[in-house]
């Protein structure tokens, strides 16, 4: 007989804290390190700029892109809940992809906790909206699960796609006005 035991608590956050601080890192580098003729170049674009760069960063499902310095350079260069709400609609149709991943019915996704949680309120209609806007509000990873898991099980496109952009309104306003008043302050 063999007794599995479990790892101690600090591992099991271990890994999701180091990712979490490397994103956090690489936004920051990518603020400083951001060429400011790139910056004018997407400036000349405006609200477009903001909503291009939301809706591709948002496309790539699980890989992160660091889209928020972008988006707080354009938030100083124009009006910042304009930005906000640019980039939101540009980020629900960047997560569409992930959504039509699981509409198609492709298993793209290991079946974890998390997963099988996910699954189990995507199929209740008054829980799905509510668990995707929690998920999608805060810069969050796992939201692609839980787009993937919402194509996957039904949930009306319509649904996703508004719950997602005003998640998406409280998520980029608060990058964008955030990083106005911290770096080009009112």
């Amino acid at each position: 007989m063999s007794i599995e035991t479990q790892p101690p608590l600090w591992r099991l956050w271990l890994w999701p804290v180091i990712v979490g601080v490397s994103i956090a890192v690489a936004n920051i580098l990518v603020f400083i390190l951001l060429p400011p003729d790139l910056v004018e170049r997407l400036g000349a674009l405006g609200y477009l700029g903001a909503f291009l760069s939301a809706g591709i960063a948002n496309a790539s499902i699980v890989v992160p892109v660091p889209y928020y310095p972008l988006l707080i350079r354009l938030g100083q260069a124009f009006n910042p809940y304009g930005v906000a709400i640019a980039a939101a609609a540009g980020s629900v149709l960047g997560e569409l992809v992930a959504f039509y991943a699981g509409r198609s019915g492709r298993k793209a996704m290991e079946r974890t906790a998390f997963y099988e949680w996910v699954h189990r309120q995507m199929q209740h209609p008054w829980r799905a909206p509510v668990v995707l806007f929690v998920l999608s509000a805060p810069p969050n990873p796992f939201f692609d699960v839980a787009g993937i898991i919402a194509g996957a099980v039904g949930v009306p496109v319509w649904v996703f796609a508004i719950t997602v952009f005003f998640a998406r309104i409280v998520r980029m306003g608060l990058v964008v006005v955030l990083g106005y008043t911290l770096f080009g302050g009112w």
